[in-house]
């Protein structure tokens, strides 16, 4: 698909008699970004170069809607039917075990979480999977939006991922979001035990068409469910989660728990800061002893 994308980006520029450097020019990024493109190598592009690219070259759309399929690429082959039927599901129930889903995640908090990947490329791939995650989420604010409903993990709220800057923004982002009326945020606390989806996370995705497809995901792996009888089994593990989690209230009152211990936590010294700290009261410590130690010295040898 990248291939494809460039060779359509290629015809439209000669058809404008462009240069890759005048194109470039007009797109404001260096020429040797057009020939990367065009021979689709190096980083894919970014959804915001494909609707630059577009309106310069007139393609009516074509490159945004060619854009899609090009950085689907950048994910695992099962990946990448679920994200094609969650472009087009109309309700999105998910549950997440360990970090805030993808939809509502702040871009510095996604890039924390993808550049754990131990099978990440590099810098350019990672910054390709960025921009994917957060594109994905400006359906949300589409007139087709989906109804959103999302349970967290208590782990989710308790486990720091990046500096205390980020994970307050994510937060906060959270609470946002959540006032809106198609989302629904629900906290499943620790107190609730085991249950059926520990282990990952689950997503029951309503289609357009009323059928219904389960997703399961791993750290390195992920199924699609489309057998009815089995999508109905996740949609109940779904149902009696949503029902065990604290209500909507209480959960974003959870959040703004995280959020304030997270400002206090960002309050505190850094490690490296607390360990200076701890040697120089050593220090300070020791030279006093010293000094008392001296003191009972000079009395012994003045009594003698």
């Amino acid at each position: 698909m990248a291939a494809l994308f460039g060779l359509r980006v290629r015809r439209l520029r000669l058809a404008a008699g462009l240069t890759q450097a005048e194109l470039g020019a007009k797109a404001h990024v260096v020429s040797s970004r057009i020939t990367q493109v065009e021979r689709a190598s190096g980083a894919k592009p970014t959804l915001e170069l494909a609707r630059v690219l577009d309106d310069v070259l007139g393609a009516d759309n074509l490159l945004v809607e060619l854009w899609p399929y090009v950085y689907r690429e950048s994910f695992p082959d099962w990946s990448r039917k679920f994200m094609e039927c969650s472009e087009r599901a109309v309700v999105v129930q998910e549950y997440a075990s360990h970090v805030v889903p993808g939809l509502l995640q702040t871009e510095g908090y996604a890039r924390t979480v993808l550049s754990l990947d131990a099978l990440l490329d590099g810098e350019a791939q990672l910054d390709e999977r960025v921009a994917a995650r957060t594109a994905r989420q400006e359906r949300l604010r589409s007139p087709d939006r989906p109804e959103l409903w999302m349970i967290l993990d208590e782990a989710v709220l308790r486990r720091p991922i990046g500096n205390p800057s980020v994970m307050r923004k994510q937060w906060e982002f959270l609470l946002d979001v959540a006032e809106e009326r198609h989302i629904t945020v629900q906290v499943l606390p620790f107190d609730q035990g085991g249950h059926h989806a520990m282990g990952g996370s689950l997503t029951i995705l309503n289609l357009p068409d009323g059928t219904d497809v389960a997703y399961t995901e791993g750290a390195d792996y992920g199924q699609l469910v489309e057998e009815p009888a089995n999508v109905s089994r996740y949609k109940v593990i779904y149902d009696r989660l949503r029902a065990v989690a604290l209500p909507p209230t209480m959960s974003l009152d959870m959040i703004r728990s995280a959020l304030e211990d997270n400002n206090r936590a960002s309050n505190l010294p850094s490690r490296s800061e607390r360990r200076r700290l701890a040697q120089e009261q050593l220090q300070q410590s020791g030279g006093r002893q010293l000094r008392r130690g001296r003191h009972r010295t000079a009395g012994r040898r003045l009594r003698s």
